[in-house]
């Protein structure tokens, strides 16, 4: 995608969370929190969307002061903050059950997430206390999956051997075909979502519910899964910690968020004159 300048008007912004409001560490800064205030006193929107399962976004609501809806496995189920449901868009059944087989031959823990849990099978397996520090909730332990697992949001494949999940995210792609996306949304964690629920979908979605036209929406983040969010906005601006192959698909990138690039590109590149 060739880089674009900034539209005349932007009345909304979408956000990533993990690797871009947030540091590494989960912790969403002063400046961060201040950015979003400004902005809002701008006049433009804020709204969120992450892999994280709905319950794992609250803890955001309230140090942003959010009103718009969360769109949560990205776009999987959308909530309000009171974590009512606007949309949701869940994994069939058959397609769930696939997606769990396919993880475990393929060397990856599946971990499967309907609207209150978080299931897995072995509470030892790499990234699990990662995860629950990063959504601020445990675990369900489960000596198997159902045969045919309803009210599915998201099913990732956990790993940290990095380049047979690489491999995995294509091979899993082709087998689910439209049944499904399939993206990484870190170099250890393989997502599978509905079809509709990717962050593409989420800004057609929230251009909709938010009454806002996609040529006034810009879009921040720093994974292989927010591509599709780049693709159906106006403006997009990567993180300095994204891959080089996230960046090139941006309109701007901004520095990382260690170093508070997040604040930084609302400053730099969203807030009109008089609110920078």
């Amino acid at each position: 995608m060739s880089p674009r300048s900034r539209p005349a008007k932007i009345s909304a912004l979408i956000s990533d969370v993990d690797g871009t409001i947030v540091t590494h560490d989960k912790v969403l800064t002063p400046r961060a929190i201040a950015a979003v205030g400004r902005l809002k006193a701008a006049g433009i929107v804020f709204a969120i969307t992450s892999a994280r399962p709905p319950r794992g976004m609250l803890m955001l609501a309230g140090p942003l002061n959010l009103t718009t809806p969360m769109a949560g496995f990205n776009g999987g189920v959308i909530v309000r903050p009171d974590l009512s449901v606007v949309e949701q868009h869940l994994l069939s059944p058959d397609t769930a059950r696939q997606a769990i087989d396919f993880m475990i031959a393929n060397g990856a823990q599946p971990w499967v997430f309907d609207a209150e849990r978080w299931m897995i099978r072995d509470p030892n397996a790499p990234y699990v206390d990662h995860e629950r520090h990063t959504i601020g909730f445990s675990p369900t332990i489960v000596a198997d999956f159902d045969a045919k697992p309803q009210g599915i949001g998201k099913i990732v494949g956990a790993s940290d051997d990095f380049d047979r999940l690489a491999q995995s995210e294509i091979s899993l792609r082709d087998l689910l075909g439209n049944r499904a996306f399939v993206a990484r949304s870190q170099k250890y964690y393989l997502d599978v979502t509905h079809p509709d629920a990717n962050k593409g979908a989420v800004v057609k979605s929230l251009s909709r519910i938010l009454a806002v036209p996609q040529s006034e929406i810009a879009t921040i983040g720093d994974g292989a899964n927010d591509v599709a969010m780049f693709e159906q906005s106006a403006f997009c601006i990567a993180m300095g910690n994204a891959s080089p192959e996230v960046q090139a698909q941006a309109d701007a990138v901004t520095d990382s968020n260690e170093e508070d690039g997040f604040a930084k590109a609302i400053e730099r590149y969203l807030l009109p004159p008089g609110h920078a």
